[in-house]
């Protein structure tokens, strides 16, 4: 397995982050990928990663709801830096729109997410996209460069099945399913089912939050993905074993670095 998104760097995880590695070895997660979110995190997330070569990979995006903690055109110049001198970046991400707290800021967030997708075109980066209350904005936003050959993954999908079909139509895409899909009154599982095929699904936990039953409500991490694969393989009637190896094909077809590091 792999988690495609934890945000493991973070504070939550300062006292045992070496426990919570080990923990996910044990439950057969063999990689993990860490988005950034601002700049002032960045070089702490790289450290992270570059203690544990191979299973942690790092991201490098300046998040929604992070962009207006200072000149964010600034900051996309630092973090472009960072992504042209740094060979362990396997993505632009977290990046997206978000306008469920605040939409006062709508132009100046599809400024700074089209900004990031250039980053993709000239990087041959994939992306980690996060949508909330903005898949309009999205679907138009993805629309204009339609023509790019762009791939990555809508991360943290739990929206309706019109919404899945709309973000399938982008065919290098794949949609992140993580704890939300074990939740009980989560209509997650029909649209799954009735909508999303094995082939364009990756597997993640977005530690620290949303953890999957049977510990919703505690802090989530990367080990807990085993229940989101579980859940996948009752939806879709077939063994455990069968999630894990379609959904690290899914993931290693978009992270096409981390698949060049499989082979060393």
């Amino acid at each position: 397995m792999i988690d495609t998104h934890a945000h493991i760097d973070g504070s939550e995880f300062i006292d045992d982050l070496e426990d919570v590695i080990q923990r996910a070895k044990e439950a057969g997660v063999k990689k993990i990928f860490i988005p950034g979110i601002c700049l002032k995190d960045t070089p702490h997330l790289l450290e992270v990663c570059h203690a544990h070569p191979n299973y942690l990979y790092p991201m490098i995006g300046l998040h929604p709801e992070n962009m207006m903690d200072e000149d964010y055109h600034q900051v996309l110049d630092q973090l472009e830096h960072l992504i042209a001198s740094v060979s362990s970046v396997i993505a632009i991400g977290e990046i997206g729109l978000d306008f469920y707290w605040d939409d006062s800021h709508k132009k100046e967030q599809i400024e700074v997410f089209e900004h990031q997708i250039q980053w993709a075109e000239k990087y041959g980066l994939p992306l980690m996209i996060h949508a909330r209350s903005a898949h309009r904005e999205l679907v138009e936003t993805m629309e204009r460069h339609r023509d790019s050959n762009l791939s990555g993954v809508f991360h943290c999908f739990t929206g309706t099945e019109e919404e899945a079909k709309d973000l399938l139509s982008f065919p290098n895409f794949m949609l992140g399913i993580g704890g939300v899909l074990t939740f009980k009154k989560s209509t997650l599982r029909e649209v799954v089912k009735n909508v999303i095929p094995l082939s364009r699904i990756v597997l993640e936990t977005d530690s620290p939050y949303m953890a999957p039953v049977p510990n919703r409500g505690k802090r989530n991490e990367s080990a807990y993905v085993r229940n989101v694969a579980e859940m996948l393989a009752e939806i879709y009637g077939t063994d455990f074993d069968d999630i894990v190896f379609q959904t690290t094909k899914n993931t290693l077809k978009v992270f096409k670095k981390v698949t060049f590091f499989n082979k060393n």
